[in-house]
């Protein structure tokens, strides 16, 4: 099985990338959608989540409290450390679960944190989608409606560009029409199922 690894920086346009594979008939599969499942309600994850840090981490629904439990980790390393050991091998459970469920002829897993969390590991090769950070601040600001300090912080905390684009194999600079994006994936479409065919043969 051929697995591409899809990641980028907030506001990169991780999103629109996909969004054209998926029209070409690639399965996608999202680390973000893996990562609220795992604590869901009635979750194995949500439980530890709410013996460690009690009731008050649940919202009225009894699901969970995600702007509570943000600011408590981005307060204190340790906790931030539990929650990772915590969630990190549920999510990677739920990936594996998703790409051996995919019947594309090959199949991606888009990640925010591909590199950091180790989830490169699960893939053959890496698609970086990359802008000019003036652009990410513009996208996530105008998208979110959040204030640019906010976002300027979101971007320092992430894996700077240069370590990301160097883990890279091939590199999409989203900055031009959705067009233009629709041809450069087009092309890439291409060759990962030329690679994809090669796998299956060894």
């Amino acid at each position: 099985m051929f697995v591409l690894g899809i990641t980028g920086g907030i506001g990169s346009g991780k999103t629109a990338v996909t969004r054209e594979f998926e029209k070409l008939g690639i399965n996608v599969i999202d680390a973000d959608i893996a990562a609220r499942t795992v604590v869901a309600v009635g979750s194995e994850g949500l439980q530890q989540i709410q013996q460690r840090f009690g009731d008050d981490i649940l919202l009225d629904d009894s699901s969970l409290n995600r702007a509570k439990l943000r600011a408590i980790i981005f307060q204190n390393p340790e906790q931030k450390q539990w929650l990772e050991q915590l969630t990190h091998p549920l999510i990677r459970n739920e990936i594996i679960k998703g790409l051996e469920n995919s019947a594309s002829q090959y199949s991606i897993l888009v990640s925010p944190l591909l590199i950091e969390s180790g989830q490169y590991k699960l893939v053959n090769r890496i698609l970086v989608v990359d802008v000019p950070v003036e652009l990410q601040l513009e996208r996530t600001c105008e998208r979110d409606n959040n204030p640019r300090a906010q976002v300027e912080a979101i971007i320092a905390s992430q894996l700077d560009r240069d370590t990301r684009l160097s883990h890279a194999d091939d590199v999409i600079i989203n900055n031009q029409s959705i067009e233009h994006l629709s041809q450069q994936v087009a092309q890439l479409n291409q060759q990962y199922l030329r690679l994809s065919e090669k796998t299956h043969e060894s």
